[in-house]
């Protein structure tokens, strides 16, 4: 069968639809990038959020026209939309052009699902609890060519009023540290260039397991483990090692410590701080003030003063006073964040927010994103000024047209940030240059070799 697949949402569905592809390579099927070719057709699904939810519903849809008008014969809805909605007894009649839905613990039921002739529509939902680490002696069908994530850990222990992870994701659970490594290594040799540590929780990674192991150690062993001399080798340069959706509450001193020690890991901090009102981050269910996130930038900064840092926040949370968002919006004026991300609240019948009194009317929680928007883009363009007459090593990744090249710096995560221009000729894709800024945008930044 030739197969095509939608992944939509997050780094860690992207680890899924990967290790999907790569059984489904596996059992003799091949893969294309175009959805016209596909005999079978899957949509990795993100439920989130409500738009995420709406978003996943519109690709599905949109997919079932290759069943009546092309050569499509099969529709598969995986993931954490299939996942939450397992019980509503209106998902088969809704979406009566898929064929199979699989939860999110179900990766290993995929070829399954793609080779059954049975007419009846397949549901496999296991317990996400009981879902196991990924096969290091299967493949995986990577997306990208030159940067990888590898998952530490599945699963979440938090009681976030607003998030339905949980319930999606089972429980935590971290991968042994040697899997990890051994992942790492594996994927270095296959030319990758940077690998990129993902989680619900990166430093929460090890708190489930008896012999103390937490993510300073992995990102230790990791250092030493791809900063060894054959492993150099790959493309002449170290491979870069990041880590993604950090805990204000386990982002520790040691953590900090390790990543300024070693050259080969980003300093680059992402921490979905969600909001910066003590009041608010409490009906959150985060167990954090306002003072605790001033000491851990002031940590960070003091320890690494070069570090870049990353957020993600959610404005019209129930309860959201406007002093409550004035003291968000003072927060981020004073740590100046590199990168930023805002969400308006979503709200679900199935959340514990939702039963949070004060709803906040969608049409003041959409002022205040744009608000917020519309000072992290000043802040952003400035804090971004700062690097110019700088130099730094950029990832070469696209080269869209003649004389211009696209790239990232260590400062900027793949999908998430801004990227690097670079103007110049007869650079290689998938190599490492040294390129000195000289031009400063809102998000991006641009220079030569």
């Amino acid at each position: 069968m030739i197969i095509f697949l939608e992944s939509l949402g997050c780094s860690r569905n992207q680890v899924d639809s990967e290790i999907m592809l790569g059984k489904l390579v596996g059992a003799g099927h091949s893969v294309t990038d175009d959805p016209n070719l596909a005999q079978v057709i899957i949509v990795n699904t993100c439920g989130f959020i409500s738009t995420a939810s709406d978003e996943a519903v519109d690709v599905i849809l949109e997919m079932a026209e290759f069943k009546e008008k092309g050569i499509c014969k099969k529709l598969i809805a995986t993931g954490c939309l299939a996942q939450r909605y397992k019980d509503d007894k209106d998902l088969l009649s809704t979406l009566p052009e898929v064929d199979a839905f699989l939860g999110t613990a179900a990766c290993d039921r995929i070829v399954e699902a793609v080779e059954n002739q049975d007419a009846k529509t397949l549901t496999f939902f296991p317990d996400p609890d009981t879902r196991p680490f990924q096969d290091l002696l299967e493949q995986r069908e990577l997306a990208a060519d030159f940067y990888a994530y590898i998952k530490v850990s599945e699963g979440c222990n938090r009681k976030c009023t607003y998030c339905i992870i949980p319930q999606l994701r089972g429980t935590q659970r971290s991968r042994p540290k040697k899997d990890i490594c051994k992942e790492a290594q594996d994927l270095v040799s296959k030319g990758i260039k940077e690998i990129i540590l993902t989680a619900e929780n990166t430093t929460d990674y090890g708190h489930d397991l008896a012999n103390e192991t937490g993510l300073s150690q992995v990102l230790t062993s990791l250092a030493g483990t791809l900063g060894s001399e054959q492993l150099k080798k790959n493309g002449g340069i170290q491979t870069w090692i990041r880590f993604l959706y950090t805990h204000p509450k386990t982002l520790t001193e040691p953590i900090i410590e390790t990543v300024k020690k070693y050259n080969n890991i980003c300093s680059y901090y992402d921490v979905p701080i969600q909001h910066a009102s003590s009041c608010i981050l409490k009906k959150m269910g985060r167990p954090y003030t306002r003072k605790d996130l001033y000491t851990l930038f002031k940590t960070i900064r003091k320890i690494d003063p070069k570090a870049a840092l990353r957020t993600t926040l959610i404005v019209g949370f129930p309860g959201e006073s406007e002093e409550d968002f004035n003291c968000l919006m003072t927060f981020i004026k004073d740590i100046r964040f590199d990168h930023l991300g805002v969400f308006t609240y979503s709200d679900s019948s199935d959340l514990k927010s939702h039963l949070l009194e004060s709803h906040v009317p969608y049409e003041i929680a959409q002022k205040r994103y744009d608000m917020i928007m519309a000072a992290q883009a000043e802040i952003s363009k400035s804090v971004n000024e700062k690097y110019v007459g700088t130099t730094h090593d950029v990832l070469i990744e696209e080269n869209p047209e003649q004389g211009v090249y696209v790239g990232r710096t260590m400062f900027q995560a793949p999908d998430v940030d801004g990227v690097t221009f670079i103007y110049a000729h007869g650079l290689e894709i998938g190599t490492v240059v040294k390129v000195r800024i000289t031009k400063a945008f809102e998000y991006d930044v641009a220079g030569e070799i």
